[in-house]
């Protein structure tokens, strides 16, 4: 009866599962033209390219990540400054404006290479067929 059971809910399950993606297939169009309406007058309709949506998604971490190690650095320096020459404090201060600069300067890097990946994408075109 156990077995019977198990055979019957996967037996289910597939049904269901095929009836799902039929069903997705057959409302895509209705689902794109959702989404070209939804879309506001300034959001960009391209993902990827100079204007993309990710282009604009990782912009805006990098920038984050940028601004929080010039943070650091800024409160590194501080704790150095303020430290009052105690050997423990110094080193913790020291440790904090390393790291924030390597925090930094993967920012910049991670910057440029996504950069340069989206945009390297995004000048990707298909090429036509020749003319017959």
């Amino acid at each position: 009866m156990k077995k019977l059971a198990k055979v019957a809910l996967q037996m289910f399950t597939g049904v269901c599962a095929t009836v799902t993606l039929c069903a997705g297939k057959a409302m895509a169009l209705t689902v794109r033209e959702g989404a070209e309406a939804a879309r506001a007058d300034d959001m960009p309709a391209e993902l990827i390219g100079a204007d993309g949506v990710f282009t604009q998604l990782t912009n805006v971490a990098l920038y984050i990540v940028g601004a929080i190690s010039v943070i650091m650095l800024i409160w590194g320096g501080l704790r150095y400054i303020l430290s009052g020459g105690d050997n423990k404090k110094i080193t913790d201060a020291k440790n904090t404006i390393l790291y924030a600069i390597i925090g930094l300067v993967i920012a910049i890097l991670a910057f440029a290479i996504v950069n340069f990946v989206l945009n390297a994408i995004g000048s990707v075109t298909v090429p036509e067929a020749p003319a017959e």
